[in-house]
């Protein structure tokens, strides 16, 4: 899975009178947990956006006071009405616990259901996976190339080692369903065959 490295600065005092001051100087008050001790911290909003607005998991390569931690953004709040990003938190990976992350599905193929006239539905475009940090992947690809018309791939039909599928198991992911031209073009040929 692709990391990417954010420098963080250690927080003296924590309060409302301090967050406000660093959102001020154009950095996020965070917390980092998981780890042996919990550390209150401070990062830059620029380099939080490199990870927040994108389709892209990634891990993060905190540096804090010369240490480095693997973590993940575990949660994370913006301002009711600015959007802004208000307070982060970090949970800090470790090699030998498993971690649930949100995956995205990347769909593959050419469905035969859609060139005849189908409509593509994907209902999911993240899976919730349960893996150790070692072997999570970017991207669950999902086939649509045998995808009929009425037809779906559900959750249960995913096959992946060493990870776990957390959601469902009756989810469907992706399906494609008859088309109101399809349906219209169906109908006159019924009412033409009379």
């Amino acid at each position: 899975m692709k990391s990417i490295t954010i420098s963080g600065s250690p927080r003296e005092s924590v309060g409302k009178r301090d967050a406000k001051l660093l959102r001020y100087e154009g950095k996020v008050p965070a917390v980092l947990y998981g780890g042996a001790t919990q550390t209150h911290l401070a990062v830059s909003v620029t380099d939080l956006k490199a990870v927040v607005y994108t389709p892209v998991v990634h891990f993060i390569n905190l540096e804090v006071a010369g240490k480095t931690a693997q973590a993940i953004i575990k949660d994370i709040q913006f301002h009711p009405l600015t959007e802004e990003i208000i307070h982060v938190d970090f949970l800090e990976l470790d090699a030998a616990k498993p971690v649930t992350i949100e995956i995205p599905i990347r769909l593959t193929g050419t469905s035969p259901g859609v060139k005849t006239g189908g409509k593509l539905v994907q209902k999911l475009r993240k899976l919730r996976i349960k893996a150790l940090p070692g072997d999570h992947i970017d991207n669950i690809d999902v086939s649509i190339a045998t995808l009929e018309v009425g037809k779906s791939v559900r959750v249960s039909d995913l096959k992946l080692e060493k990870l776990i599928i957390t959601n469902a198991i009756e989810d469907t992911i992706v399906s494609v369903t008859t088309s109101r031209a399809l349906r219209q073009a169906e109908q006159e040929a019924a009412s033409g065959k009379k």
